[in-house]
Formats: C-alpha cells, structure tokens, sequence
C-alpha cells in the first residue's frame, strides 16, 4: 500500500476521533475507520499509513488544539480583567478538561486512555515540554502585567510544571472525576500552588 501523502484536515481528524470514541481502538479496523470518516480504505491511506498512525495522529491534533484553545481562553479572561487564578484555572480546564470531558462519555474511555499512553507517549511528552515552556512564558507574561509575584526561587519553568503536572493528575484520579467536577478541581489545584509560589495575599 503507499504511503500517506496528504495532511488531513481538521475535519477529517474530528472523524477519526469520533470514530476511536464510539468504536474504541482494538475494535476498529481501517475500513471500518475509512467507513466512519466517509472514506474508502484505499482513500485513507493517503492520510494514515495504518490505524496507528492514525491514533498517533490524533493524539498530535488534540494536543494542538487543545493548547491553542487554553491559551485563547486564559487571555479571554486576562483581558476581561480575571486574576490570576481566574486566567489559569480556566486555561487549564480548557487545555485538560474539554477533552477529559468528551471522553469521559465513551464507552471505551478506559480502553482509549491506555492506548494513548501505550501508542503515543513520546507525542504526550512532546507536547507536555512545549506546554511547559508556553506556560512559563505566560507566567512572566503575568508577572509583568502585575497580576501575580512569584516567591523568591519559585521560577515560572518550575510553576508551569507544577501546574500542568496538577491538572494532569486530576485526570488520572482514580475513581475519575465527573465531567462537572473538572473545573473546580483544577481551580482548587492552581488556587494551591499559587498560594504557595506567589508573595502577597491569596489569590481571590
């Protein structure tokens, strides 16, 4: 078969991604994959080299997305003058929580998580090293604008890490989380670690 040789679309990922969620991973194969996204198999692998590939590729689409979407978000709420604890517990809940929501409505979301860390790990450390970096980035961002100080040896690259490392974790949690119990636990958890870099009173 050749190999893939066109870059699919937003749309066509928002296919794969509804099919991985309504069929799982080990059940799908690519014509059933090619059937769900309105494509012949043959049609397919101009995009995807294999059902693989196509996870993978998916996990790089939602991770980009979803980074671009909590930056938007955090200086949606920056601009409508939130506090530092509004701006990145919403950027949180939109990087981590928008996704962790939808999959949580899967009936194969046990199985789908596994399959991400199993298939596409060094894609997930990737994007976690870049987001950590942005992240960082804001953070003196935010400092600068005066909405936060942090404590003397508390760096932006060690909060930002601290922060996604917490949001992170709220994911993993076991028994999970509801899908309405995301958003304040992320805001709990940056409530927390704000409280303990940042001088100054505790952030409203």
């Amino acid at each position: 078969m050749a190999g893939k040789t066109a870059k699919p679309s937003n749309d066509l990922m928002l296919r794969v991604r509804r099919a991985f969620f309504d069929h799982g991973y080990s059940n799908l194969s690519m014509i059933g994959l090619a059937k769900v996204c309105g494509f012949t198999r043959r049609s397919l692998y101009h995009y995807f080299s294999s059902k693989e590939d196509a996870f993978q590729s998916l996990t790089d689409f939602d991770n980009r997305i979803s980074i671009e979407a909590g930056f938007a978000a955090a200086r949606e709420v920056k601009e409508s003058g939130g506090t530092a604890l509004d701006i990145l517990s919403k950027m949180m809940d939109v990087r981590y929580g928008d996704l962790r929501r939808e999959v949580y409505v899967s009936p194969h979301a046990v199985e789908l998580n596994a399959e991400v860390f199993r298939r596409s790990w060094q894609i997930m450390v990737g994007y976690a090293i870049k987001f950590h970096a942005q992240l960082a980035d804001f953070l003196v961002e935010l400092e600068r604008d005066g909405l936060l100080k942090l404590k003397d040896g508390a760096s932006p690259q060690h909060v930002a890490k601290l922060l996604a490392n917490g949001a992170r974790g709220i994911n993993q949690s076991l028994p999970p989380y509801p899908p309405d119990e995301l958003a304040p636990r992320y805001r709990e958890m940056c409530e927390a670690i704000l409280y303990g870099c940042t001088q100054g009173p505790k952030p409203d």
